[in-house]
């Protein structure tokens, strides 16, 4: 299932308004901020779908039959351009266990790509609820890659895919490997540059939030 949050109205469409401005996007601060304030509403609408448990609470004058989480999830992301998305899903979900990827996209000289997946960190994911948070949804490939290197880690109950901005393509290639999946997107683009680049998209979302990169 694929939720386009900003098909509705809401502040939604205004933090992704400057996500993608050029004129405001030189502030990083504001960027990384609108970056967590999407997490931060991603989290709370999946915590809507997820299943709870009654729990007994005592107060000052009595008790309280509440309901909690089942159990809590597990947040992953791709280092280092979804660690603002990742941090705004980590204030609503603060108990959550966390995995962390690194992976980048080596360009070569014909403008193609491959991806270099480096570093992997995960606890046990077996019967688990997984929310992989990435900024930016291409082509997929990169995702990918990061869920089946997951897959190692035990098989997850279900799986939550957030992202900032998604491409159609993207979007159908996570539905043809995962088609359980749940994609959560705050807005969706139709079109991918030659080189991987989501249009009109936003431009490189690790670049914007933490400054440019060399790449050899």
């Amino acid at each position: 299932m694929v939720h386009h949050l900003a098909k509705a109205n809401s502040l939604i469409n205004d933090w992704v308004n400057e996500l993608r401005d050029t004129s405001v996007q030189q502030d990083r601060m504001r960027f990384r901020r609108n970056m967590e304030r999407i997490g931060e509403v991603a989290a709370y609408e999946i915590s809507k779908q997820l299943p709870y448990v009654a729990k007994e609470i005592t107060t000052p004058l009595g008790i309280y039959m509440g309901r909690e989480l089942e159990s809590q999830p597990v947040i992953a992301t791709i280092l280092r351009a979804g660690v603002p998305l990742y941090q705004g899903m980590l204030h609503y979900f603060d108990k959550a266990d966390s995995s962390f990827i690194a992976a980048y996209r080596k360009h070569k000289d014909d403008d193609s790509f491959e991806i270099n997946q480096e570093y992997v960190t995960c606890p046990n994911l077996e019967g688990r609820i997984l929310i992989i948070a990435d900024p930016m949804l291409a082509t997929g490939a990169s995702l990918i890659m990061a869920l089946d290197e997951l897959h190692d880690y035990g098989r997850p109950k279900e799986v939550h895919v957030v992202v900032a901005i998604a491409c159609t393509e993207g979007i159908d290639a996570i539905r043809h490997k995962y088609p359980s999946f749940h994609i959560w997107a705050a807005d969706i683009d139709d079109e991918l540059t030659a080189k991987g680049y989501i249009v009109p998209g936003l431009g490189d979302a690790g670049d914007l939030a933490f400054g440019q990169k060399m790449q050899f």
